[in-house]
């Protein structure tokens, strides 16, 4: 059976009338009898019964008919569905991103998503940086913000912008009152930082290492949040993505460029290499770029 050979049948078995069946389809009479006999022929019996005079239902054209009107209405909601999907008036998408991006860019962004497109359902998972990546390497997701990371085999990267890292200090800090602090001052602080294998604090130790210096820690916690604390009750000082910086403020903590060396890294856009996106993902990437890069090229 094919769309238009129901479509042929139910406006023939409705109407009982060829004549007004094809004005119906706007079809031949010869293109008409060709789809109910071909109908006839792949079910293996007649339909209709046709004369000089009439046209009836056989038993079993009767039966077709409530199951024509099902299948066709069935077809014609899921066309619109999938029409609705395409042309973005319908759908899902959901992306993973890192806290320290979710709670501080991802919302504008969103935001600017939401205006263009209000019924794009969007499902935002806050985890870190590494399960950001194992959720696009899985397919659990369509779209990851997330640091570079080091092997791509089966990833696309997108960069949106480079983070650099800041200094992290108590407010009541001699070191607070600079405009900005190096590295070698910093470290003769007690240090907070991440603990491993947060990608934040393997791109710490292995930029450190490159410019051979020695990372000494004196408190290591799994939270940003808790090292911001930890820094605003004045334990000691940290280093973080400048990313993270409206956060380590919100928690008390006052924050400052860092040089000697400037140590940065790629933030961006993970999907899975050889997987088509759907068209809701691609419009959201396409929002995320224009309204996250736009930000940062006014902050430089």
């Amino acid at each position: 059976m094919t769309v238009k050979q129901l479509r042929a049948f139910l406006a023939v078995a409705q109407t009982l009338s060829f004549t007004r069946a094809c004005d119906r389809l706007h079809l031949s009479q010869p293109a008409l009898s060709l789809a109910i006999k071909g109908l006839e022929d792949s079910l293996g019996g007649p339909l209709l019964i046709r004369s000089t005079r009439r046209v009836s239902l056989t038993p079993e054209g009767e039966a077709l008919v409530p199951l024509a009107k099902r299948l066709l209405a069935d077809w014609d909601n899921t066309e619109e569905r999938l029409r609705q999907h395409f042309t973005l008036e319908l759908g899902r998408v959901a992306i993973a991103a890192m806290p320290s991006f979710a709670c501080n860019l991802l919302p504008d962004a969103l935001m600017a998503f939401r205006s263009r497109f209000p019924r794009i359902q969007v499902t935002v998972h806050d985890v870190i940086n590494e399960q950001v990546i194992e959720m696009v390497r899985h397919e659990r997701v369509e779209l990851g913000i997330a640091f570079a990371p080091e092997a791509m085999e089966d990833l696309a990267f997108t960069p949106l912008f480079s983070d650099r890292f800041v200094a992290v200090l108590p407010p009541d800090s001699p070191l607070a009152e600079a405009t900005s602090i190096s590295w070698q001052a910093l470290l003769a602080e007690d240090l907070i930082t991440l603990q491993r294998p947060s990608m934040v604090r393997r791109l710490l130790d292995q930029a450190l290492a490159d410019q051979g210096i020695e990372l000494r820690v004196a408190f290591e916690s799994h939270q940003l949040a808790t090292v911001g604390r930890m820094v605003a009750c004045g334990l000691g000082v940290s280093a973080v993505p400048s990313l993270c910086q409206p956060h380590m403020q919100a928690l008390g903590a006052r924050c400052l460029p860092l040089h000697g060396p400037i140590i940065s890294h790629r933030i961006g856009l993970l999907s899975p290499r050889d997987r088509k996106l759907s068209v809701a993902a691609k419009a959201l990437a396409e929002v995320l770029e224009e309204s996250v890069q736009a930000p940062m090229l006014r902050s430089k």
